[in-house]
């Protein structure tokens, strides 16, 4: 691990132990943690008590890495801004015949109540950063992904979005395919 990715490892500790702290000093504040249900719920408490808990070990900033002209045939995968709450924007980087490759930036997304997702093509993903949770039609409870999981969804099995992270987002590499083509 490089220096700086241990004194951000470090700081993010920090952070949760004082907000651990603070939460046992003041049962309001522990109340209102029991009340989270989800991930999302406890970053967004502890950022209004001044606490940043939401970098994953390993992110980098969420500025562009790259500053200078990029050529048009290269492609930084982290360089995207978040899109608005709610969405998604979807980059294609590359596609052939019966195959694409597509980058999916999605911001605390979710499928439309009751829509299911049944594609004719195989899709396998990648989540690059952040994390997101699937739910198959055909499995009691849902999946949860994190960095660097990736899953095959079969053609026409039914699944939806429940939730993505908040800004920066999160991050995804999708690529679709025909077997039948």
């Amino acid at each position: 691990m490089a220096e700086a990715q241990l004194q951000q490892f470090l700081e993010k500790v920090r952070q949760l132990n004082a907000f651990v702290a603070l939460s046992e000093a003041q049962p309001a504040l522990r109340e209102a943690l029991r009340a989270c249900s989800q991930h999302h719920d406890v970053v967004a408490l502890a950022a209004e008590h001044g606490f940043e808990i939401s970098r994953r070990w390993g992110d980098s900033s969420t500025e562009p890495l790259q500053s200078q002209p990029v050529p048009a045939d290269q492609l930084n995968l982290f360089s995207s801004s978040c899109p608005a709450a709610g969405q998604e924007r979807v980059d294609l980087i590359a596609s052939g015949a019966h195959w694409r490759l597509e980058r999916i930036h999605s911001c605390l997304a979710s499928s439309p109540a009751g829509f299911w997702y049944d594609q004719t093509e195989t899709e396998w993903v990648l989540v690059l950063r952040g994390s997101a949770t699937l739910q198959f039609e055909d499995e009691a409870k849902p999946r949860d992904l994190c960095v660097g999981d990736t899953l095959v969804i079969a053609p026409h099995r039914r699944h939806r979005l429940l939730t993505t992270d908040p800004d920066p987002g999160t991050l995804w590499l999708a690529l679709f395919w025909r077997a039948d083509a």
